[in-house]
């Protein structure tokens, strides 16, 4: 069976454009070293309906029961990409590749390198599968809701490897860092053999686009620095966030901000994420308009929307960048103490922004979210962050993606909502101690529940105001008097 899934994995290669039909051979035999196979049958069935990543778990499996490689994660993780990696060009012929497709259109390059990642297994769409996924309906418009199941579960080996192992290693110095771009990986570090980035200069500096290898949307890019560097929100960032708006007008960008508590994940690493998808912030209506003095230019609003934003629109990009760097200065500054904000504790600064970048409408709009990290005895995880009441839903960092309106919730919750269902429809009390109290206010708002399906139509409606309730604690302004006092402060 084992040559039958290397012709498949080879006949699906050919299919997607991952090589031409002249590299078969060479490749069955990279492949065939690897899995330490000395010869091949002259004939083999290789006609397979299979999908590349269901094949390469089948080899994987085939490697492990021939002593090929350890039943552990990494090795098996480190086999699957240095497999794949046969099947794929040179860094530099994909980017000669996708620059002669930019010459057609943007969307046709990006297009070209979102199914090469795809179809090499960078992107990990079996995993990606398992995510729960749907839409909910909120105060402030249809939001997305994932339930993140994609990242696997480490087995014990793993784990014993990965605590027994003594010697610091600082290559990659990050898991961004372009250096990644077809490192083999190791115990403890992502297998990245069949990674490939894509040189995407941004202002005279060397920047790189690579897809996310779990993507939680459409084309989930992320642009990074080639210099390994501190996240930094500036009038910098917004001119590479506009540049990028240029050079891909059909991706949005945006940045996590640059500080703890609302920043992203990583934050030693200066980079943004983008992609083709518009996201529940992008529909927010106006709440209302205000205008600026100094850039009578450049229009202006605040956003309805659960956290607060300042959407800013021009067809200029100068003016815009400098309203935007004067509201951020004026914002990193900017303290008022009836909506609980300080700029400062000490030395230590609280204000910052999360940007947003598009083309819409042939115009630039940049969407700016105030953030401020700052915590209280009351608040330990932070005053402008998830309260401790939604934190049975959420109490991770507030980051880019759920700005926009996407909730990447725990896996835990796909078993704690399925127990709450069945409390629901009065077949089980097995909730979690956490959830008991909105399990309780549930069943007393909606009485009698007999129907399952009716059950999951009011789980994801709750998730999806619990996910708004999470935002509206993470904006710094609730009330549009206090907002408006910080607008005002803009013409002084």
């Amino acid at each position: 069976m084992i040559y039958q899934h290397i012709s498949g994995l080879i006949q699906k290669a050919i299919e997607t454009e991952l090589i031409d039909q002249t590299d078969q051979i060479y490749v069955r035999n990279q492949v065939m070293s690897l899995l330490h196979l000395e010869s091949f049958p002259e004939k083999v069935p290789y006609k397979t309906n299979d999908s590349i990543p269901n094949l390469l778990e089948k080899i994987i499996a085939y490697a492990v029961e021939n002593d090929v490689i350890e039943d552990v994660f990494d090795d098996k993780e480190i086999l699957t990409a240095t497999i794949m990696n046969c099947f794929l060009a040179r860094p530099s012929v994909i980017n000669e590749t996708f620059h002669k497709k930019y010459k057609q259109s943007p969307q046709a390059a990006t297009d070209y390198f979102y199914n090469l990642s795809k179809n090499s297994n960078y992107i990990q769409m079996n995993r990606i599968a398992t995510n729960i996924h749907f839409k909910a309906e909120t105060a402030y418009g249809e939001m997305d809701i994932t339930i993140n199941l994609s990242k696997p579960e480490k087995d014990p080996e793993q784990i014993r490897r990965e605590r027994e192992k003594k010697e610091q290693i600082d290559y990659p110095l990050c898991v961004l860092c372009v250096e990644n771009e077809g490192y083999v990986g190791r115990t403890g570090y992502p297998a990245r053999a069949n990674h490939r980035v894509i040189h995407v200069p941004l202002n005279g500096e060397n920047w790189y686009l690579q897809y996310s290898p779990y993507v939680y949307y459409n084309e989930h890019s992320i642009v990074l620095a080639e210099e390994h560097r501190d996240m930094k929100i500036d009038k910098d960032a917004f001119e590479r966030l506009l540049t990028f708006t240029d050079q891909f007008p059909h991706y949005f960008i945006g940045s996590n901000a640059d500080l703890p508590i609302v920043g992203g994940s990583i934050l030693s690493h200066d980079h943004y994420q983008a992609g083709h998808y518009e996201f529940a912030m992008a529909r927010a209506t106006d709440a209302f308009s205000f205008t600026l003095e100094k850039f009578p230019d450049v229009k202006a609003s605040v956003l309805k929307w659960p956290m607060s934003v300042i959407r800013l629109r021009s067809g200029e990009k100068d003016q815009l960048l400098q309203t935007a760097d004067h509201i951020l200065q004026t914002w990193k500054g900017y303290s008022d103490d009836d909506a609980d904000i300080s700029a400062f504790t000490d030395d230590t600064p609280h204000n910052t922004i999360t940007p947003i970048a598009r083309i819409r409408d042939g115009m630039y709009e940049l969407d700016l979210v105030l953030r401020n990290n700052r915590t209280s005895e009351a608040h330990p995880s932070g005053i402008f962050h998830p309260h401790a009441d939604v934190h049975h839903i959420k109490k991770e960092n507030i980051g880019l993606i759920e700005v926009l309106g996407l909730a990447v919730l725990p896996a835990r919750l796909k078993d704690e909502l399925a127990e709450i269902k069945q409390f629901l429809l009065g077949q089980s009390n097995d909730v979690a101690a956490y959830h008991q109290e909105w399990a309780d206010q549930i069943k007393h708002e909606y009485a009698t529940l007999s129907n399952p399906g009716q059950v999951d139509d009011i789980m994801e409606k709750e998730l999806g105001k619990k996910f708004a309730r999470v935002l509206e604690d993470a904006g710094v302004f609730k009330e549009q008097a206090a907002f408006e006092r910080f607008i005002k402060t803009l013409d002084e």
